[in-house]
């Protein structure tokens, strides 16, 4: 991986909960002051880390495992599932604390793309007085989400199919809070330096793409179903240590309606001619343009003629 990178991609949810917040009755996060939504960076890491293990096979090292009784493995012994040395198991007593951190360590960057992806930090425990921890900084970094507008929200309540409780003729009540339109903007940055050290490479990022455009669309659990990616962008620089920066502050979403009467992504068109021109300001230090578009986007510039006119390779990921 010898070449730094930004991301930047839309997609959009409709009458759903993008990101609910557990310490506010799990509503969507709004941000009090602009009345945008915010998705967190870690919701967005989820979506790919799922798409990339229950869909194309990679191991993952942050995910959900239970025993027999149903218990969640917690951090510490998730770690220990890569104490392995020539396909054996290690007894913690055969070998010293750096020894158990460097074998789980050398483990972990070769099974487990999340943490090549996103780093982490791995409490490694030998004994309770023998206690340290692997910490890797993650190459590809996220902002957290937030939509390109003011969102609406909405609180709906309605009837459970059960009874309220034993000789209860009474059903029970749900309810819930749902935005009927989001369109989210998220923005990251692969930094070629990091991934020195977590081994990341440029396979690794091809499937983070992947795992961020088919992972959101196949996010059809209750709460996630209709969310659509819309566009997603990655430019390479071939400039060492160099990125324009802030790409999601270069894209505008206009409509006639007002920002909550918004209900589709075709209600309006993506603005990016100060994308462009920071593009064409900067094309010498740009290696390549890969995105994908949705085609019921409407966009005041076509990719692909924009690198055309400023001599940018560039290509169409074909998810």
């Amino acid at each position: 991986m010898n070449h730094r990178s930004e991301v930047l991609f839309l997609y959009d949810v409709s009458w759903t909960n993008p990101n609910g917040d557990p310490v506010d009755e799990n509503k969507p996060r709004i941000d009090e002051e602009t009345g945008r939504n915010i998705v967190t960076d870690v919701r967005l890491k989820r979506t790919a880390r799922d798409y990339l293990h229950d869909f194309r096979g990679y191991e993952i090292f942050v995910r959900e495992i239970a025993d027999e009784q149903g218990a969640i493995q917690d951090a510490k012994h998730r770690a220990e599932d890569f104490l392995i040395k020539d396909g054996e198991k290690v007894s913690k007593s055969a070998v010293s604390l750096p020894e158990m951190k460097q074998i789980i360590c050398e483990n972990m960057l070769k099974e487990c793309i999340d943490v090549r992806l996103f780093g982490g930090t791995i409490p490694i425990e030998k004994s309770n007085k023998e206690k340290s921890s692997i910490t890797l900084t993650g190459p590809v970094q996220f902002q957290i989400g937030t939509s390109m507008h003011q969102v609406k929200l909405e609180y709906l309540k309605g009837t459970g199919a059960f009874a309220s409780g034993e000789g209860q003729t009474r059903k029970t009540f749900r309810e819930e809070y749902v935005l009927p339109y989001s369109l989210i903007s998220f923005y990251g940055v692969v930094n070629e330096k990091a991934a020195q050290h977590t081994k990341m490479s440029e396979e690794d990022v091809s499937a983070l793409m992947e795992g961020l455009w088919n992972g959101t669309k196949n996010l059809i659990s209750r709460s996630k179903v209709g969310q659509q990616p819309r566009i997603l962008l990655r430019i390479v620089y071939r400039e060492d240590c160099f990125h324009i920066g802030e790409l999601h502050k270069l894209v505008t979403f206009r409509s006639e309606k007002s920002d909550e009467e918004i209900r589709h992504v075709n209600d309006g068109v993506l603005n990016g001619d100060r994308l462009v021109a920071k593009m064409e300001k900067e094309k010498e230090k740009i290696l390549r343009v890969e995105y994908q578009v949705d085609e019921q986007v409407s966009a005041s510039h076509q990719l692909d003629e924009v690198c055309r006119r400023l001599g940018i390779e560039y290509r169409e990921l074909g998810f």
